[in-house]
């Protein structure tokens, strides 16, 4: 896959991702998108890792979960750093 249907995925995921969880999540639409890029690497690596599942194909729905999971992930994570520095 490209570096620009990489990119798109990320920020596709990470759009899912923000709508997935539930709340009010700080760092604006930018951030999200951004941590989606981060979280769709992370889905990648660890579908690769455990399931053999990588982000080779951008129309597959394999790729697409495997990046929606990452970004859920990343934004969760962010969002209990982001919430510990807030208190």
């Amino acid at each position: 896959m490209g570096i620009l249907a990489f990119l798109i995925l990320g920020l596709i995921a990470g759009a899912i991702a923000k709508a997935i969880i539930p709340g009010r999540q700080g760092g604006g639409w930018l951030v999200t998108l951004l941590l989606g890029v981060v979280g769709a690497i992370l889905g990648g690596w660890l579908g690769s890792v455990l399931f053999g599942i990588g982000l080779q194909n951008f129309w597959s729905l394999q790729t697409w979960i495997v990046a929606i999971v990452g970004s859920v992930i990343v934004l969760l994570i962010y969002g209990a750093i982001m919430g510990r520095r807030r208190a």
